[in-house]
């Protein structure tokens, strides 16, 4: 589900917590999830879902190199399973997306937008993902021509429109270009509902779109409105929780983008509570264990907070699976905010220097040394805590997280000189 949401990633949210910068968090994770392009199984014969099923089920355990042998499999069976060949063309855009640290609800419900230092996408994952959503979407037109009434049909073609809209956003960075492909998502998923009202993992789509439309500027809400993309930010949160409600097999996206939702609605008990659902579905996927300790932070329960990091970085030691790009830096920044916000400022103080130590994303950078400047300041080093700010502020303008900057500018200036 961050597919559909990342494509407005830069939205403008207000933030709070010193410690974690932005209000809704910001993004699973879906990492969130690894977390999410449309990439529910469709309806299909008996022989390719079962397959299908397993390959999903191991994509959201972060075991991509499972899920593709799974997905060929489906596609050895049946060369046109638009949901397999959507399958694949989503964990290549998840291996992208998490090569390059994209791995948390804190860089897509705020003013951060992808900078400082993104790798390029491998050119074998960025061929595969185009060849294979390509496919699924000339599959599922056909098919939709054929049978222009079937909700089936329209939910397929609007699913791989999505994933398309996704990419075009995320990774080439062309928010223009994956309008097309978003407006495209959003009428096939509406005309589902409006096909069969009790199609709920259509709701998916829909309540996502009309719920980040309705944070846009207005400028921008207005032309997303004469586009042709519907508002509403209860509606949209209410169409949401009707698909995470709903039995199928976009269950999982909803309730993994309601993590995002309810962390920018600060109601972090319902994140917590679908995080600990996620947890025990997923087990291997660590960066439900990351999500939760940030979003416990987010809540003010910093010791909460410590304990999910604590355990989940012990996975994460004891995991041969491969790394996200700047993933350490990330699970001791977070442990180094909760340490802070609890009082321990030599463990803060420890925990942050170890995650300016190795690769990092820019604007991660930028808030362990905001973090590190409190934790200096609250240890009456003037000089450091300034030096500490200035960097934050810097390095936060040069990543696009201007709250961050503006709160490294504000404590250096309140410093006595």
């Amino acid at each position: 589900m961050r597919s559909l949401l990342q494509q407005w990633c830069g939205i403008r949210t207000e933030r709070c917590g010193p410690s974690m910068g932005r209000v809704g968090g910001g993004a699973i994770l879906a990492a969130i999830v690894c977390w999410l392009a449309t990439v529910s199984p469709a309806a299909g014969d008996d022989a390719t879902a079962a397959a299908r099923t397993r390959a999903f089920d191991a994509a959201y355990n972060l075991d991509y190199e499972r899920a593709l042998s799974l997905f060929a499999e489906a596609l050895a069976k049946a060369p046109d399973d638009v949901a397999a060949h959507r399958g694949v063309a989503t964990v290549r855009w998840l291996e992208i997306i998490f090569g390059r640290g994209t791995i948390t609800v804190e860089e897509f419900l705020g003013d951060t937008r992808p900078a400082g230092n993104l790798p390029q996408p491998p050119a074998e994952r960025a061929r595969a993902f185009y060849e294979h959503a390509r496919r699924a979407l000339e599959i599922a037109e056909v098919r939709l021509t054929r049978a222009p009434l079937d909700p089936e049909a329209h939910y397929q073609v609007g699913a791989a429109a999505g994933l398309l809209a996704s990419y075009t956003a995320t990774v080439e960075g062309r928010f223009v270009g994956a309008f097309k492909w978003a407006r495209r998502a959003f009428d096939e998923h509406e005309r589902v509902l409006e096909l069969n009202p009790q199609r709920h993992d259509a709701a998916l789509t829909v309540g996502a779109y009309r719920y980040v439309i309705s944070t846009l500027w207005a400028p921008t809400r207005m032309l997303a409105y004469l586009a042709g993309f519907g508002g509403g930010r209860e509606r949209g949160l209410t169409l949401v929780e009707s698909a995470a409600r709903y039995q199928s097999d976009a269950q999982v996206e909803a309730k993994l983008a309601l993590v995002l939702l309810y962390n920018r609605e600060r109601r972090y008990g319902d994140a917590l509570r679908i995080l600990a659902d996620l947890r025990g579905r997923y087990p291997r996927n660590r960066l439900f264990w990351l999500e939760s300790g940030a979003t416990a932070l987010r809540a003010g329960l910093a010791k909460e907070a410590e304990a999910f990091i604590v355990d989940g970085m012990a996975r994460f030691s004891s995991d041969t699976r491969p790394r996200a790009f700047g993933e350490m830096a990330l699970w001791r920044y977070v442990l180094g905010a909760a340490l802070l916000e609890r009082g321990d400022l030599p463990g803060a103080r420890r925990s942050l220097t170890q995650a300016l130590d190795g690769d990092a994303r820019t604007w991660v950078r930028a808030r362990t040394h905001l973090a590190l400047g409190r934790v200096l300041e609250a240890s009456n080093d003037r000089v450091g805590a300034r030096t500490a700010y200035d960097t934050a502020a810097r390095l936060a303008e040069t990543g696009r997280d201007p709250a961050a900057a503006a709160e490294a500018r504000r404590r250096s200036s309140q410093l006595p000189r």
